[in-house]
């Protein structure tokens, strides 16, 4: 199927800062991934996209490279780059890197919210269940990612940038399963309840622990559906070095 036909009924970005168009391209093409208007396996022809989106063709090759790099686009050698495919192993690694840095976050967070970060991680919490009651996947990942933002605060602005790369890199996936299981995010409820309280309390060994099975949790839940049989060896060894060496 053609991008014309893709995107059809779909609106295109305004550009308002001619020195913003590759992020504003970039940013468009990166949601219409998120969202499934571009599915897996779409090729993404440069001259075709630029003119539907009238752009010239380098900012639309630098959104291409910005998306390849948060592993949303792959392009082999002579050939034009498609939206990346399900890929279990990649998604074992990933949330395996994502169980080791935001324990060591949620660790450093613990019992060290100020009044104010509590109040606001609360209020975002409240906000998620109704998004999500209200099968808002949208605003319910704006929420979660804020909400996830709020739980590792103190573990650096280093680490942090890290571990916000790999949980915007991990989006695609989880959403792959939102789109398939409608309600399902809000019966994760709970489990975010319990890691807010567990931070609030100051309860290091909880709240990393917690952590680890909300990840390794989420991860199996999508490939149980995508990669049914795969088994996620990474996940099983940063939840098993969680369990085993928990900070003190």
């Amino acid at each position: 199927m053609s991008l014309r036909v893709l995107l059809a009924g779909h609106p295109f970005p305004v550009v308002s800062d001619p020195r913003r168009t590759s992020a504003t391209v970039h940013n468009h093409l990166r949601r219409l991934i998120m969202t499934g208007v571009l599915p897996p396996g779409t090729v993404l022809n440069q001259a075709e996209l630029s003119k539907l989106l009238a752009v010239s063709r380098t900012p639309t090759r630098e959104a291409f490279r910005m998306l390849q790099e948060e592993g949303l686009v792959e392009a082999d050698l002579n050939q034009r780059p498609r939206v990346k495919g399900f890929d279990p192993e990649e998604l074992d690694t990933l949330y395996a890197a994502r169980i080791s840095l935001e324990c060591l976050g949620i660790h450093a967070t613990a019992g060290r919210l100020t009044v104010a970060e509590r109040k606001e991680a609360g209020q975002v919490l409240r906000a998620m269940n109704r998004a999500g009651g209200e099968d808002d996947l949208d605003r319910w990942s704006i929420l979660h990612d804020r909400f996830h933002e709020i739980l590792v605060i103190r573990v650096g602005d280093f680490v942090g940038r890290t571990i916000a790369s790999y949980a915007a890199q991990s989006e695609r996936y989880r959403r792959l399963y939102g789109a398939e299981h409608p309600g399902a995010v809000g019966e994760r409820h709970e489990e975010h309840v319990a890691l807010l309280q567990a931070v609030t309390e100051g309860d290091r060994d909880r709240a990393t622990q917690l952590m680890a099975m909300h990840l390794a949790a989420t991860a199996t839940l999508v490939l149980a559906d995508f990669a049914s049989g795969f088994e996620p060896q990474s996940i099983t060894c940063a939840v098993d070095l969680m369990s085993r060496s928990g900070p003190s």
